[in-house]
């Protein structure tokens, strides 16, 4: 079994979950997320295929995105912690599954970023082994939390990765990144855009959060809502 230490490798489009002008969708269990994020988090599990896979321990949501999206930043920063996640210092080279468990309830499983200008041919080509199998066969998995950066277009290997979990037939959720660094303006022309983009795909949950690590905005209600999925 593989211990190496991990590396990175809704709303609708009104307005952003807990962000500027954006009030909690209804039914959100604010106190559940927050006592849920307040377990120990700790990462206890690297596979690199799809053989070393750990056994399931309940509920799993997996992050997902381009390098450089913030994904680390943000599993730090849902669970409190500084360094929990890290960041590869070569963006697209991880190619490992790394498995965190928050307090026995839930298990964050960090995939390796899709590089920062891979065609979307290679990213099906690096997501029809490791990460298609464990996308398609894994019986745990409740969600895919997919990040896509605020402050830029949406890039062809974004539209392939949600090809690939839309045909592994795996709900994903699309969460926006960086919102404190963007205009309220550019902001919600940005949540149309993904609210658009969500319901063009099949498996894509029609609900689009909208977070910064930064500033914490959208974190409470992004707990909320994986809380419901324990």
């Amino acid at each position: 079994m593989p211990t190496t230490a991990p590396t990175d490798g809704g709303l609708g489009p009104q307005a952003p979950a807990g962000g500027p002008g954006g009030l909690s969708p209804p039914g959100l269990d604010i106190e559940s997320g927050r006592l849920l994020f307040t377990q120990a988090c700790t990462f206890f599990y690297a596979a690199q295929s799809i053989d070393q896979l750990p056994a399931p321990l309940g509920p799993e949501i997996a992050f997902a995105g381009r390098s450089n999206v913030g994904k680390s930043s943000l599993v730090n920063a849902l669970t409190g912690q500084k360094a929990l996640a890290r960041a590869s210092g070569q963006p697209g080279r991880t190619k490992q599954l790394n498995f965190f468990n928050l307090g026995d309830r839930l298990i964050l499983v960090d995939m390796p970023g899709y590089g920062y200008a891979q065609a979307a041919k290679e990213v099906k080509r690096d997501w029809q082994g490791l990460m298609f199998d464990y996308l398609r066969g894994r019986p745990d998995l409740r969600r895919v939390i997919l990040l896509l950066d605020s402050r830029i277009e949406v890039k062809a290997s974004d539209h392939a990765v949600m090809d690939l979990l839309d045909r592994a037939a795996v709900t994903y959720q699309l969460v926006l990144t960086k919102i404190d660094k963007i205009t309220p303006a550019a902001l919600a022309a940005k949540l149309r855009e993904a609210a658009t983009l969500a319901r063009a795909h099949a498996a894509a949950y029609p609900d689009v959060a909208a977070t910064s690590s930064d500033s914490g905005a959208g974190l409470e209600d992004l707990r909320a809502q994986l809380a419901q999925l324990v």
